[in-house]
């Protein structure tokens, strides 16, 4: 099934007087195709051709304005594109030799072997760049990575539903294996559950992470907790190639006056940013809001922000302080400042960490809408998460 927002894509590609878009990275390529192999990510030439390099191997996701997407890809991995419906698949060479590029014939029987196409060669290897510049020698190729990110930022209805349900089993996943936390047994055994638990509900792990003493985040360690440690925990999980974010506060013991008061400033600190999070808002709103509630209540060290989440943990918009840069490339030019729209899934988290001493952390997703932004899934931040 191809996701792609096809409404937006078309408003993006013609303002950038574009006729189509040729994805090149695995998760871009997934995004206007609906094909994904879990080799798209990991094959690299120097594994089927000895002293080759480690660029990864090229798959391309045609997405013109007019007509199907297409997908060029090996003859070896092409099976797992041949039931997606609307898709023309363009397997070439086989058993992964030699590496695909798109030929003169397909795009001249797409109706343009000339005229202006976007192309992601952002990662993409400068020698295969040059092979499909010759192939296609009128065609004006214009990076268009950027153009392909703010594209990607309004999610349509099944992509929510997605990131929703990948929402709901993490908290699942993560409620289970946190109610077997006690002092004595260590955080990777919660991890190992974590991952499990996912798997058990048709979902990948994406992350499983903990602070450990308030000394920054670890996702691989045998540490056992303290019958009064106080912890940041981070995870989530990928159903269906989209991914969720969330995190909370474990704690194994009763919250001294301070750690309460700190766990409190958190609460405050999202309600302030979802209260932010409306449509024409700019990104920066949203941790200017949550920074005022931090120094309301006398937290002065912390990084309260967000982003978006999607087909990766981190999509844009990106929910920081307004850099003063740019989002450009050869097909747009925007601030990096981006306001807000319906229909985006943004996430936001604040923590606190006291080196040698303790964490405190706060994570939720919410879609934006009309009327301001509502939870992704039902999440309870109310209080930390302590084991019966």
């Amino acid at each position: 099934m191809v996701l792609c927002n096809r409404a937006r894509a078309l408003e993006y590609m013609r303002r950038a007087g574009i006729d189509a878009i040729v994805a090149t990275s695995p998760v871009n390529v997934t995004y206007f195709t609906g094909y994904y192999n879990w080799l798209a990510g990991q094959f690299k030439d120097f594994m089927v051709r000895p002293g080759g390099n480690g660029d990864l191997l090229p798959a391309f996701g045609l997405y013109p304005a007019a007509g199907a997407p297409a997908l060029v890809v090996d003859a070896a991995l092409a099976v797992n594109a041949m039931d997606i419906e609307g898709l023309e698949l363009r397997p070439v060479g086989g058993a992964m030799l030699p590496r695909p590029t798109p030929t003169r014939e397909r795009p001249r029987a797409r109706g343009w072997a000339r005229g202006r196409v976007g192309l992601e060669m952002e990662g993409m290897a400068a020698d295969v760049v040059a092979e499909v510049r010759d192939a296609l020698p009128e065609v004006e190729f214009a990076e268009c990575a950027n153009l392909i990110r703010l594209v990607r930022m309004v999610k349509t209805e099944e992509e929510i539903a997605r990131m929703a349900r990948a929402a709901a089993l993490g908290e699942d996943a993560a409620a289970r294996a946190l109610a077997t936390a006690r002092p004595g047994r260590s955080l990777r055994e919660l991890g190992q559950i974590f991952r499990a638990e996912v798997a058990a509900q048709g979902a990948d792990l994406d992350h499983f992470a903990y602070g450990i003493k308030g000394m920054g985040l670890a996702t691989e360690t045998d540490y056992v907790p303290d019958a009064d440690d106080l912890m940041y925990i981070d995870y989530g999980c990928v159903y269906r190639t989209y991914c969720s974010d969330s995190g909370l506060t474990l704690a194994l013991g009763p919250l001294s006056e301070v750690w309460a008061h700190r766990y409190e400033a958190l609460c405050a600190c999202l309600a302030a940013g979802r209260r932010a999070m409306v449509p024409g808002a700019h990104s920066s709103a949203v941790p200017a809001a949550m920074w005022a509630a931090l120094e309301e209540r006398g937290i002065a060290v912390s990084f309260p922000h967000g982003h978006g989440v999607g087909l990766e943990v981190r999509d844009y918009p990106i929910l920081v302080a307004d850099t003063g840069l740019r989002i450009r490339d050869d097909c747009v030019d925007e601030p990096a400042d981006l306001p807000l729209e319906e229909n985006m899934v943004l996430n936001m988290e604040a923590m606190v960490f006291a080196l040698g001493e303790a964490s405190v952390h706060i994570e939720q997703s919410f879609v934006v809408g009309a009327a301001g932004a509502e939870p992704l899934v039902e999440q309870d931040r109310s209080s930390p998460f302590i084991p019966a």
